[in-house]
């Protein structure tokens, strides 16, 4: 029982990491073996050329190839997981769920991103889910534009029901491939880009005038109070999920499994 255990808090070998990301990423990347050869041997080949040209003594050579190649490695490993995250992206865009499958995995503290959508509409299955963090509220849409911003109108209504006089920003994303909407590769650097600023109503003139403007941050106490009331504010509303319809199962896609681990 006790080897079981200790093999299962073993940490997965990384080689056999990198041969599943790469048996994962190559039937749909064609240029990815040539890319990462030269991403390996790049490197190695700029130390090879320069040592020739500085009469490198044999420890200074030996040192600095290893270091090449240590380089290489870096490099290698980098582009293939950029390259994985391209295809796995490519693979689930356009999937219901897939924009909050995405985001259900930011790693940044202070976001939350709840698989449950706050609106859907059962015909067309238009979804948006609403998340938060220290910069405000997040509204996320998937579908025809025009109809998910009309029901962020809505939806951006109750949230100032629940927030009057307190200035809390709404940011609204609309996921797709059309104008005005975030690719779903760019998802998670839109919503860490967006960010608002308020007044500092310096008394100073002087100051004032020097620094205008602010960001706008919440504390974490007033984050958990906003958690609360959008959590009261969707009890009330009562969404409901049509039968047969399960929208909040989306795949809940990682990087990991994007990667096919």
């Amino acid at each position: 029982m006790a080897a079981q255990d200790s093999k299962a808090g073993k940490k997965p070998n990384i080689v056999k990491q990198i041969i599943q990301i790469y048996r994962y990423t190559a039937p749909e990347d064609k240029p990815l073996p040539w890319l990462l050869a030269s991403a390996f041997l790049l490197p190695v080949i700029v130390f090879a050329v320069a040592g020739v040209l500085m009469h490198w003594s044999v420890f200074v050579w030996i040192f600095l190839m290893i270091t090449a190649a240590m380089l290489g490695v870096l490099l290698f490993t980098i582009l293939l997981t950029n390259r994985a995250d391209k295809v796995g992206y490519a693979r689930i865009e356009g999937r219901p769920g897939a924009a909050i499958s995405v985001l259900s995995n930011i790693n940044k503290a202070g976001y939350s991103f709840p698989e449950e959508p706050v609106w859907m509409d059962p015909k067309t299955k238009d979804s948006i889910w609403r998340g938060t963090g220290y910069s405000g509220v997040y509204l996320l849409g998937e579908g025809d534009y025009g109809r998910v911003m009309h029901a962020m109108d809505r939806q951006e209504h109750n949230i100032k029901g629940v927030t009057a006089g307190s200035a809390i920003p709404v940011y609204r994303i609309v996921v797709g491939k059309g104008e005005k909407q975030v690719r779903l590769k760019e998802l998670r650097k839109a919503v860490l880009k967006c960010k608002s600023y308020e007044p500092t109503n310096h008394k100073n003139a002087l100051i004032a005038k020097i620094h205008p403007r602010r960001r706008f941050i919440l504390t974490k106490e007033e984050l958990a109070m906003l958690n609360d009331r959008l959590r009261t504010l969707q009890t009330k509303s009562g969404f409901g999920i049509p039968k047969g319809i399960d929208p909040t199962r989306p795949q809940r896609i990682s990087r990991r499994a994007m990667r096919g681990r």
